[in-house]
């Protein structure tokens, strides 16, 4: 009998995230630009999960980043996929980071804010941030608006669970209003939007490892009724041979005050 996935927890996720992809590139060397980053920088990637916003920072010139994440495995899983001796792997959260007062030059977090408590989040964030360091909030969900491929899988997954509500889409209520919840607190000020598509081809192995990584669907189907679309999804994708999957990376960068 498999076990229920718990909303929130990825531990029995932790394996299938090697299958998820990165972000924007063009979105972050904007970022990279505008925030002046260079081989002085030190990055804080909060709820870094096995390390994929982590591993797209790393491309670019820094001192150090701390990757934060409270998931035990996939914290392990992280110091397995990201090797570079720039990276330290600690355990802390959002709200409880355990880095030092006025620390950090740049804080990231992909697609994890949500999960977070926003006036203990911030408040943390703002401890840590050296003067006029910056908090980038980032997603980076699909964009199967039009795309009758994804539009056909999604319509599968609302028939079968009506009554899902998505967490993590990065599209939804998690991110309305996202700008003024971040200057709510007046820690914050000056919030940049910066969001750019992209499409990743991959084979459809990694397609569905990439729904096996999946957390909140599961967590309010259940087991039984999830094996059920994962199984409607597999005969969708049965004639193509790689499946193109467009994304939407989406961030919202605000200034310590």
């Amino acid at each position: 009998m498999e076990k229920q996935i718990k909303q929130g927890d990825f531990t029995l996720l932790a394996k299938n995230y090697k299958h998820r992809v990165g972000y924007s590139k063009l979105v972050l060397d904007n970022l990279a630009a505008y925030l002046k980053i260079n081989d002085k920088t030190i990055i804080a990637d909060i709820a870094a999960g096995t390390g994929k916003l982590t591993k797209n920072l790393l491309e670019y010139p820094l001192q150090r980043i701390f990757c934060i994440e409270p998931n035990d495995s996939m914290r392990d899983e992280g110091r397995g996929y990201i090797t570079s001796a720039k990276a330290e792997w600690l355990k802390g959260s959002g709200e409880q980071t355990t880095l030092s007062d006025e620390s950090i030059d740049w804080i990231t977090v992909g697609s994890a804010f949500h999960w977070m408590d926003l006036e203990v989040t911030l408040k943390e964030f703002h401890r840590i941030l050296k003067p006029g360091g910056f908090f980038t909030a980032i997603w980076n969900p699909r964009n199967i608006v039009g795309d009758k491929l994804h539009e056909e899988i999604e319509d599968v997954i609302y028939k079968k669970a009506p009554f899902i509500e998505r967490k993590s889409s990065g599209s939804g209520k998690s991110t309305q209003d996202l700008d003024l919840k971040i200057i709510s607190t007046g820690q914050f000020a000056d919030v940049l939007y910066v969001e750019a598509k992209h499409t990743e081809i991959m084979t459809k192995e990694r397609y569905m490892g990439i729904w096996d990584s999946v957390n909140d669907i599961p967590a309010q189907t259940g087991p039984e009724l999830w094996n059920e679309i994962i199984e409607k999804i597999k005969d969708i994708i049965k004639p193509y041979d790689k499946i193109a999957v467009p994304y939407k990376t989406r961030s919202w960068t605000a200034r310590k005050k």
